[in-house]
């Protein structure tokens, strides 16, 4: 009995051109479930799900009243939604809020500098600490929120309300 007879049948029975099209078909199935698996989180491998605190530090944002900005939007135990490298996020909780003093460094007649309170009435620039809170996962490479990995000197966009600024990263700390 020959392996391919005059038909292009495989030992007289299965078409090459109907076995090449149920591998393929086979492949594409194949790939489409290891890509749902993938996103849904279930074929991840050595991850693990670790409540985080990220510090995100807020230099000159324009605002006229920033303890309006505080009792009415952005307030400790309020949520906060996050865009992390144009990749909406989510909400997440904020910890804590510490408003930063203006200050400048002014030139001593001996020669030193000192930081001196901003003497400026009508600055409307603020500076602040948040904390946020979450949970994120953790891999070999670091600590990802959503799909995004977070790393110090990050951007992070915050959106509220009645508010919409970006933050940089200062500090990561999360539970071992």
């Amino acid at each position: 009995m020959a392996i391919l007879d005059s038909k292009g049948r495989l030992f007289g029975k299965i078409n090459l051109l109907d076995l090449g099209a149920a591998l393929v078909t086979l492949l594409v199935i194949f790939v489409m479930l290891s890509t749902i698996l993938s996103t849904l989180g279930l074929a991840q491998v050595g991850e693990k799900i670790v409540p985080i605190e990220v510090d995100l530090v807020v230099r000159g944002l324009n605002v006229r009243d920033p303890e309006q900005l505080f009792n009415n939007g952005l307030k400790k135990g309020g949520k906060t939604d996050v865009i992390i490298r144009n990749q909406p996020y989510g909400e997440i909780g904020i910890k804590s809020i510490q408003q930063l003093p203006r200050t400048v460094n002014v030139s001593q007649p001996d020669g030193t500098v000192k930081e001196l309170p901003d003497p400026k009435i009508n600055n409307f620039s603020t500076d602040m600490i948040l904390t946020l809170e979450g949970k994120a996962k953790r891999t070999e490479s670091g600590l990802v929120l959503g799909s995004s990995k977070v790393k110090i000197g990050m951007p992070f966009e915050l959106e509220g309300f009645n508010y919409n600024f970006n933050a940089t990263v200062i500090d990561i700390r999360f539970e071992k």
